[in-house]
């Protein structure tokens, strides 16, 4: 190397964002010619959603009728809405995203069309929290008024105010942070497994279950981990079963974290924060005020 000088940074773990309720308003945004307005409104999709996404039950190449009836059938969508989801969020970290067109008599729709699922695609890799891609969120156009003249509604005026009102949506229903966590298992001997009880507590960790080997002294103990805190935890587990305990490490799911990123001093606004000063983002969280344009 030369003497290059090298650089030490912390592991680097990716988080997502969502939201846990309805919105409690209908947030509104303004292109930058003040011509046009959009108005939306957004609320969690749910786990099964996420997973069915995932397992490529639902994609964003599928016929508009063979979707709209497994989300009438299986999610209690109403058809519909269904049959009007413009576009999924880009893949792969934002698939498990939706724009919904719930507009009702609105002209021109089909024009400003690509340019708000390319804004769309863009915000759903970026959220407004700390800039981690969005996951599980249904963003409902519910209005747009545009100015008569096509040419000031091209997608200069279109994706700007589309992109900060999702952001205003995603802060007004109820935000949150998802952590990926692993599940772990390990074998252990019987009488070394209060160490590795100690190691998961002290980490955070879940324990799921825990099953004998019949004929042996081991067992094997299952547990769920959160990533940020999976850093050493095959050093220190040895250390605390004195070097007899094996774990295994495979990324399992997605899990909320605990409190309100948007309120001081919650774990879930530390971690944010964190995320943040990694990134080189502006310090403190963003304002309400910032994204959403009053009449």
């Amino acid at each position: 190397m030369k003497g290059a000088p090298i650089k030490l940074g912390q592991p680097v773990v990716s988080f997502c964002e969502t939201v846990r309720g309805k919105s409690e308003l209908t947030c509104i945004s303004k292109s930058p010619n003040k011509h046009n307005r959009i108005y939306m409104t957004a609320e969690p999709l749910g786990e099964e959603w996420c997973k069915a996404v995932d397992e490529n039950r639902i994609t964003a190449d599928q016929e508009a009728k063979v979707r709209a009836r497994i989300l009438a059938d299986e999610f209690k969508w109403d058809v519909g809405d269904a049959r009007k989801i413009w576009c999924m969020g880009c893949p792969p970290d934002g698939l498990a995203n939706v724009l919904v067109d719930a507009t009702k008599g609105v002209a021109y729709m089909q024009e400003i069309k690509d340019s708000c699922v390319g804004a769309f695609q863009q915000v759903t890799l970026e959220g407004v929290i700390c800039g981690e891609s969005l996951r599980g969120i249904r963003f409902n156009l519910m209005d747009v008024v545009m100015h008569a003249d096509a040419i000031h509604r091209g997608a200069g005026q279109i994706m700007p105010p589309l992109k900060r009102v999702v952001y205003a949506c995603q802060m007004k229903s109820d935000p949150a942070l998802l952590e990926p966590m692993y599940v772990v298992d390990i074998t252990v001997p019987q009488q070394a497994i209060s160490g590795v009880y100690t190691t998961l507590n002290a980490r955070r960790g879940v324990i799921e279950g825990k099953e004998d080997r019949p004929g042996t002294p081991l067992c094997k103990v299952k547990a769920f981990l959160p990533v940020l805190e999976s850093f050493g935890f095959a050093g220190l587990l040895r250390q605390n079963t004195g070097g007899q305990a094996f774990p295994q490490m495979i990324f399992s799911h997605w899990n909320l974290v605990n409190g309100n990123p948007l309120e001081d001093g919650s774990q879930a606004n530390g971690i944010a924060l964190a995320v943040r000063k990694r990134k080189g983002m502006k310090e403190g969280l963003p304002d309400f005020n910032d994204y959403y344009d009053k009449l």
